[in-house]
């Protein structure tokens, strides 16, 4: 389950004499499980503070291999006199860096507000980051990848306003720029000159309108998350690359059996114009098929259902079984029952605050076997 050497990370970020003697205290007479599970809960209450809760970042991904640093969030309610129905809000902080020299510093701000009428979301991430490139299409040119380094810059703003009973719409905006300043002479990419091989700058405006029935937005047992997305990018808007993007994500949580859940997505992305490599539709990755790497596989299309099924094991610890399948293609009416990639696999889940907030690890296995560490559901 890999818990204890997460606690003993955590520990080195606390107080270790006050923690032992509470820790002494509180255990003294427990049975030898709840004291590994008191100790955790222990240590967790202790690293956070009324506001804020501070826990290292450590994350696993094929995508970044082992990365290390710190993380700072903070789950509140936007004001004290709203509803108590109201959704908590969150701001998390984090800087990595990772075992393939990323370096990455992200926040993103999700605030609820007005008792669930008003939606905010912005993020900001900076981010040094070497990364693989495999080509365009179902079938990667570049089994292994072609490596190449980025530095870029990406911002978003997302307001949404409520209409109707679960129904949300409103404006999107996007920014991102990227310096590829380092890549295989030579190679596929400066060969092949893909859109925005030698770096890009996109600018975009678009609308956003979600369906949101959750009864809870970090750990639903029922409800649905549906949404729909359009993005154009233009050279009035500052964009060097014209181009459009529309997503559609569809969610369905059910409850089985006291508090088992079935959550179940169908994601669809189509891109039209003059796309760069970096914002075509891809799959792969630790939201969208675990076990494949991301933009393995990408095209101007991608489709990626996936289905995942949540069991308490005991006090905050979950487990989950999950399986997927996807594709790609550079039309949509390529899509065919004979191009889907499958993937599957299981994963462990630890409760660290009464919202829901999940510490995971996840064991996937697709083209590759692969794990993932970090924070939040995949669906």
């Amino acid at each position: 389950m890999k818990l204890a050497p997460l606690l003993l990370f955590l520990l080195f970020f606390a107080n270790q004499k006050v923690i032992a003697q509470s820790a002494k205290d509180t255990l003294r007479n427990s049975a030898p499980i709840e004291k590994l599970f008191d100790f955790g809960d222990l240590i967790i209450d202790r690293i956070s503070g009324e506001n804020w809760v501070f826990i290292p970042a450590v994350v696993y991904s094929p995508e970044t291999s082992l990365g290390l640093g710190l993380r700072a969030i903070r789950i509140f309610k936007y004001k004290e006199n709203e509803p108590s129905t109201l959704r908590p809000s969150s701001f998390p902080i984090t800087f990595l860096y990772t075992l393939n020299n990323q370096t990455i510093f992200t926040t993103e701000l999700d605030l609820w507000a007005n008792d669930n009428k008003e939606y905010f979301n912005s993020r900001l991430e900076l981010s040094n980051f070497p990364f693989k490139y495999y080509g365009i299409g179902n079938k990667p040119d570049i089994l292994e990848g072609e490596p190449y380094t980025t530095r870029f810059a990406y911002i978003h703003f997302n307001y949404l306003r409520k209409i109707s009973q679960g129904l949300y719409i409103g404006p999107r905006y996007e920014f991102r720029i990227d310096d590829i300043f380092r890549r295989i002479p030579g190679g596929i990419l400066e060969i092949s000159q893909v859109p925005g091989y030698d770096g890009q700058r996109i600018s975009g405006l678009g609308m956003v309108m979600n369906l949101d029935t959750r009864d809870n937005i970090f750990q639903p047992t029922k409800g649905w998350f549906n949404r729909l997305e359009w993005m154009g990018y233009s050279s009035f808007l500052g964009s060097n690359f014209g181009f459009n993007q529309y997503t559609l994500d569809f969610r369905k949580y059910l409850k089985i059996n006291g508090r088992q859940v079935l959550a179940l997505q169908s994601w669809w992305s189509f891109t039209t114009g003059n796309p760069p490599f970096q914002h075509v539709s891809l799959i792969g990755g630790s939201d969208r098929m675990r076990g494949y790497f991301e933009g393995r596989f990408r095209d101007d299309h991608a489709m990626v259902h996936q289905a995942e099924y949540r069991l308490p094991l005991y006090r905050n610890l979950g487990m989950v079984l999950f399986g997927h399948t996807g594709q790609v293609a550079s039309q949509a009416s390529d899509f065919t029952w004979n191009r889907f990639k499958y993937g599957a696999g299981f994963g462990f889940r630890y409760k660290i605050n009464q919202e829901g907030l999940n510490i995971r690890l996840d064991f996937a296995f697709g083209d590759q076997k692969a794990f993932y560490f970090g924070l939040n559901e995949v669906i």
